[in-house]
């Protein structure tokens, strides 16, 4: 670890004004610029930029080749596979400033999107939702455990906060992970919730 508390490779740019939680670690050719927040234990593969505005919660993995630009928040736990795009325009044109134009994303806690996967800025990722592969996320809400996937993407399925889908729901419209056996269960209509543990709490304090 660096004097400030977290590492970075001698070929990473941490500018002045960016701010870096202890224990995270900061690989190649990375860029934090002036006025990013990376919290605490995070990882950023190689080739991966943080632009000013931009806040990283605790914990969050960033994959190589992921660039966050100004007004996407990821959330605590959150995983950016390979190569994921996150847009900040809607409709970009080189001739045209559009930077008063910039709508924010937003990544709730413990959520992963795959490799590849396109996030269209303005959309509100919910909270351990699941973005498959490839897939195209266009300004909309994705429920918390959704499972995301397709061009556009839409739900096919929910996830557990272990990262495995979930059956069909029992006769009491409850679902089981096949890994933890955590029970989930609709509270109202596309609305899925853990019936059993705590939502907010770190796996490591369950």
């Amino acid at each position: 670890m660096s004097a400030a508390g977290y590492f970075a490779h001698s070929s990473a740019y941490i500018d002045e004004g960016a701010s870096v939680g202890d224990g995270t670690f900061i690989w190649h050719f990375s860029h934090v610029m002036s006025g990013a927040i990376v919290g605490p234990r995070c990882t950023l593969g190689q080739n991966v930029v943080v632009s000013s505005g931009v806040t990283v919660g605790t914990g969050v993995k960033i994959q190589n080749n992921v660039s966050l630009y100004e007004g996407v928040e990821l959330g605590d736990y959150v995983f950016c596979g390979p190569s994921c795009v996150f847009t900040n325009v809607v409709n970009p044109r080189s001739e045209i400033s559009r930077k008063a134009e910039f709508r924010p994303t937003r990544v709730g806690r413990g959520a992963s999107i795959g490799a590849n996967a396109t996030i269209v800025c303005g959309a509100v990722i919910g909270r351990y939702a699941f973005i498959a592969a490839g897939a195209v996320v266009k300004r909309e809400v994705v429920p918390d455990y959704a499972l995301m996937a397709g061009v556009p993407a839409r739900r096919i399925g929910w996830m557990s906060r272990h990262g495995h889908r979930l059956d069909a729901a029992d006769t009491h419209g409850v679902r089981t992970c096949p890994a933890s056996g955590w029970r989930y269960k609709e509270v109202e209509k596309a609305v899925l919730r853990c019936v059993e543990r705590d939502e907010d709490a770190t796996l490591e304090d369950m």
